[in-house]
Formats: C-alpha cells, structure tokens, sequence
C-alpha cells in the first residue's frame, strides 16, 4: 500500500493508476474525493480516465487509509491543498488536471485558486456553492449525532437518499453507507465544523485554467440557476447539467461524468501547443 510521509502527523495513502502506452509520458490527473470518503470511490471512473491519462488517488488527510485526525486538529482548506502540493511534489509531478467531487470540489477550488500555474484544467462534480448559508448553524447537532451510537454511519444512512438520488440501486448505497460509516468520529467532527462552512466565494474569480463544472437537475446543493451563478464567476468555465435528483453525481452517475472529464481535458490537451 504505497504510503507519503507528508509531514509528521500524516502518513497519507495513495495510488496510482497508470494503463498508458508504456512508451507515452501521460499528463497526470489528480483526483480529490469529498467528505468521509476515500480513494477507493472513483472506482468508476479510473477506467475511463487510466488508459490516457496517469491518475493519482490519495486518501485525504483523517480518511481512508491515511492517518486518522484528533477531534481537535485545526483544519483549513490551505492545509489540506499543502498536504497534495506535498504529495505531488514527491510523486515528481508539476502541473497537472484536477477533478473534486462534493467538498473535494470546494478544495479543488481553493487549489486551483491558489496554484493556476500548475493546474491544466479543473473538474468539479456535485460540488457545493462556494457560500453556504446557514450550515454553520447545524453543525453542532451533527456533531452530537457523530459522537452518539451509530455514529458516522447514522449520518450517512439518514443522508442516502438525497446524496445519491432516487435511481440508485439499494445494494450501492449500503456499500456507500458502509464506506462512508468507517471515517473516524474526531476526523469527521473536526472536518464537518472547520472545512464545510469555508467561504469560497473570493477565489472563484482568481481561477484561470479551463474549468468544466457538473450537476444534476435536481440536486439538493444548489438549483442549476444557483449552479450556473457561481459557475460564471470562474472565467473560463462551462456547465454541464445531467437528469437526475443526486448531489453526489460524481458517484450516481460515474460512467457519464468520467466519460464528460476525459472529453473535456481531451479537447482541453488537443487545444494546448505542446511544450
């Protein structure tokens, strides 16, 4: 199980997947997952993405197989960018497209915001708006529910449906629900009360790399008219919107937002002089 050391207090787990030509030296895409997850949720698309492209996966900090946060670590948004600047440098890797999903979107966003000159091109799906209103409020019951039996999966069985919307099979969404159930309570309470409220809204403007934004029709994130409002603010982006009534579309509807990614960083490379 490949392991970084990215500082003293991580031990962050990745992988790579890599079925290029051997003789090709592919653009890596750098996949960010969302809250109480891990690397292992993109299951549906490496196969879509790996043929043409290196992807690197890594479990973020406190998930996954990296190293489980204390409830009282202080989470930001920037040290979570540091911890995969940190991971990409050791894996030798300069500029590259980033894709983020659910709140791995919201760092996406920062990332892209802060470091334009490395990142190609960014993906998001089934992001949140870059302001959230209110949700500050209802961190506290969540952290009770976190810390009382049941724990993280309660929240995940409760939140099921609207994550993954009325069309997806019930065997997916417990293995969803068991997944998800497996994040530790301290990792999950630091990060829900630190990283979910983040305003974002500032550095939506200072993203410059071509940037393809994908939501559902239905998602309980945003209406498309709220979607498409913050989407504008990012210069050079587009939206796409899929049927459906999932907020996590990157995971209900896997097959399609891969097949969109590969298209649009496809056009994207095509569209770039080769350096």
């Amino acid at each position: 199980m490949p392991i970084a050391r990215i500082k003293p207090d991580l031990d962050m787990h990745y992988v790579i997947d890599d079925f290029t030509d051997p003789w090709r030296k592919p653009e890596t895409i750098l996949l960010l997952h969302g809250n109480a997850e891990s690397s292992a949720v993109w299951f549906g698309w490496v196969p879509h993405l790996a043929r043409r492209y290196r992807v690197v996966r890594a479990d973020m900090r406190g998930f996954g197989a990296s190293t489980v946060m204390p409830r009282d670590f202080p989470w930001s948004l920037d040290l979570i960018v540091d911890d995969y600047v940190q991971l990409l440098q050791q894996l030798n890797v300069d500029r590259f497209h980033l894709v983020g999903a659910k709140l791995g979107g919201t760092i996406a966003r920062r990332f892209a915001s802060r470091f334009p000159q490395r990142v190609r091109t960014l993906t998001v799906a089934g992001t949140p708006p870059p302001r959230r209103e209110g949700i500050a409020a209802t961190r506290p019951a969540l952290v009770k529910e976190f810390e009382t039996e049941g724990g993280v999966a309660h929240w995940a069985s409760r939140t099921m449906a609207g994550r993954l919307g009325s069309r997806f099979p019930a065997e997916g969404a417990q293995w969803w629900i068991n997944l998800m159930g497996r994040t530790a309570a301290s990792t999950q309470v630091g990060f829900s009360t630190k990283i979910s409220p983040t305003d974002i809204t500032d550095d939506l403007p200072r993203i410059t790399c071509p940037t393809l934004v994908i939501t559902t029709e239905g998602s309980a994130l945003g209406s498309v008219d709220v979607t498409r409002a913050w989407q504008q603010m990012i210069p050079n982006s587009r939206l796409l919107v899929l049927p459906g009534n999932s907020y996590h579309v990157a995971a209900s509807d896997a097959d399609r937002c891969a097949q969109e990614t590969l298209a649009f960083i496809s056009g994207e490379d095509a569209a770039t002089p080769a350096r």
